[in-house]
């Protein structure tokens, strides 16, 4: 199953710009469930901040500080 959100495209050309030559389309399906999956709890935790700070609109303030407090992906 592809990403939803992300294009296949745009994962495969993360990837590429990381200095792959070849990329597998489960290798782009994998990264791109795993961003989803991130991005959403990042997201997440943003517009509680903004909320928290009474607040209807998500900055990039909130995103910055959803990145520290939101664990990273870890492998298997």
């Amino acid at each position: 199953m592809p990403p939803e959100e992300l294009s296949t495209a745009a994962v495969r050309r993360l990837i590429e710009i990381a200095g792959a030559d070849r990329v597998g389309d489960d290798a782009v399906e994998e990264l791109g469930k795993i961003l989803e999956d991130y991005a959403v709890k990042v997201g997440t935790e943003a517009t509680a901040l903004a909320r928290h700070a009474g607040r209807k609109t998500v900055k990039a303030q909130d995103i910055q500080l959803a990145v520290k407090r939101v664990p990273q992906p870890q492998g298997p």
